[in-house]
């Protein structure tokens, strides 16, 4: 089977403490490639192997093009590179189950250097993550507080998440207590998650996208937990109170699966409702006060490879409208019941009205081949990593662009990369209505290609002479 190439590795955390650490030459590995001055604003992280060993890199450019070496400041690398309003870039870390952390990078006013800041983040797990103001939010789902177990089966009720990262202050706050272990207690029962649309099933959250003061988040329903699934309309309990009437053997009898697909006795995993899709707009970033938004016209609004969800819902740059993409992920379903009808397809939500309005795009009239994730670029655009073969396809790999026109509703491949693309950088950095995708190749180094968005074309701009593979781009300033 081939290797699926995406942008993002494994999203599977969410900060849930915090600790000190001292910076020195000896933490950091020090700045290995003369200064990072301030005329060369952009960062590129890297990586170099050889000798059987694999080294972490920031690396500054003045610009995007030409050719430069991987050479400067070495880390212990990333599972996601985020950087916020040209200022600052964190490490988010993941460590398989395991503690990991999350530390930052800012460039010194006074040096011109890019350097390390003190403070480190323990890290849990989270499935998406986004931005709001000064912060970077990861919400996940998971069990809640053992206080508020079921009094007959002592399931306890599943819960959002929440966590955030000042970027400014170099602070952390989450809605758990510190006290539960790694992952922590949720105290507030506005968290709850069980019946979060009504039919019984919890969700969990894809993407965080600011409007104003409000967010708009895809809410996908996941199925029902076994909280969810053990709720009974009769004191017999005999009959279920969500499991839908035909779904009843679709109730797990045992424990089984494994890491994102492990399920328990006594749930009904994934959802029962696949023909639909839901949006969340909350009035802040506490992730609390809701107003929940329904259409039949698309499946549910997310991207997914194993525990991560990818963003599926983007603001426009006038913050006028909020365009929400399916992917048609529920198509991948084993059973028949819980797989859509429907095709991968754009509407829109009008943010005056915060209702849906008349727009509808059918993705699969413009392109056969599946949807794996998409980035907002700018005015009518948006950059799309499509697979080379239908979603349903067990032998897909995702390594094609694809740059979506929502006004004209035209879907342009990406012409102009190496036919030898082994995978692409974790995200892309937008400048001027223009993408940069770190692109890595089976032969040769890695590059920086400039891609045009009405034409599709792709230039390379910028080789990495030394890198083996290039894992973000973007900006600090």
């Amino acid at each position: 089977m081939k290797k699926s190439y995406l942008f993002t590795g494994l999203l599977a955390v969410a900060a849930s403490g915090v600790f000190f650490s001292s910076c020195s030459d000896d933490d950091t590995g020090g700045n290995t490639g003369g200064t990072d001055a301030i005329a060369k604003p952009y960062v590129i992280t890297g990586t170099t192997s050889g000798s059987g060993t694999t080294a972490n890199i920031l690396t500054t450019a003045e610009s995007l093009e030409g050719e430069i070496q991987l050479s400067g400041l070495a880390n212990d690398g990333a599972t996601y590179w985020v950087f916020h309003s040209n200022k600052y870039l964190y490490a988010l870390n993941y460590q398989d189950g395991e503690d990991g952390t999350t530390y930052s990078y800012v460039r010194n006013a006074s040096t011109g250097q890019i350097e390390q800041r003190p403070m480190e983040y323990f890290v849990t797990r989270f499935t998406s993550y986004g931005k709001y103001d000064n912060e970077i939010i990861t919400t996940s789902s998971g069990e809640g507080n053992p206080a508020w177990a079921d009094p007959v089966t002592g399931y306890i009720p599943y819960v959002l998440k929440v966590s955030h990262l000042d970027v400014v202050n170099e602070t952390f706050y989450s809605n758990t207590t510190t006290d539960g272990g790694s992952e922590g207690v949720v105290t507030g029962e506005d968290y709850i998650c069980e019946n979060f649309l009504g039919n019984g099933e919890y969700v969990t959250l894809s993407g965080i996208e600011q409007v104003g003061s409000k967010i708009y988040s895809a809410a996908v329903p996941m199925g029902l937990t076994q909280y969810g699934c053990q709720q009974f309309t009769d004191d017999a309990r005999t009959q279920y109170k969500y499991v839908r009437e035909g779904f009843e053997d679709l109730v797990k009898t045992e424990d089984g699966g494994s890491n994102s697909s492990a399920y328990k006795k006594g749930e009904l995993q994934w959802t029962q409702y696949p023909d639909e899709c839901w949006v969340a707009i909350f009035s802040d970033n506490t992730l609390t006060g809701k107003k929940l938004l329904k259409t039949d016209r698309i499946s549910y609004a997310c991207g997914r490879m194993r525990s991560q969800y990818y963003q599926m819902v983007w603001a426009t740059d006038d913050g006028r409208y909020v365009y929400v993409i399916s992917p048609s992920y529920a198509k991948t379903m084993a059973d028949s019941r819980q797989q859509t009808v429907l095709p991968a397809g754009v509407v829109r939500i009008d943010t005056q009205t915060e209702q849906f309005d008349d727009y509808y795009c059918n993705l699969e009239q413009l392109s056969p081949n599946g949807l794996m994730q998409s980035w907002y670029m700018g005015g009518d655009s948006f950059l799309f990593l499509m697979y080379d073969a239908p979603i349903t396809s067990s032998d897909k790999t995702a390594n094609r662009l694809a740059i979506f026109n929502a006004a004209d509703k035209t879907l342009t491949e990406v012409t102009g990369l190496p036919s030898d693309v082994s995978g692409f950088g974790k995200s892309p950095y937008f400048e001027n209505g223009m993408a940069y995708v770190s692109v890595n190749t089976e032969s040769g180094y890695p590059a920086i290609y400039r891609i045009e968005p009405s034409s599709g074309a792709a230039l390379k701009t910028l080789t990495v002479n030394g890198a083996t593979t290039l894992t973000g781009i973007g900006r600090i300033d």
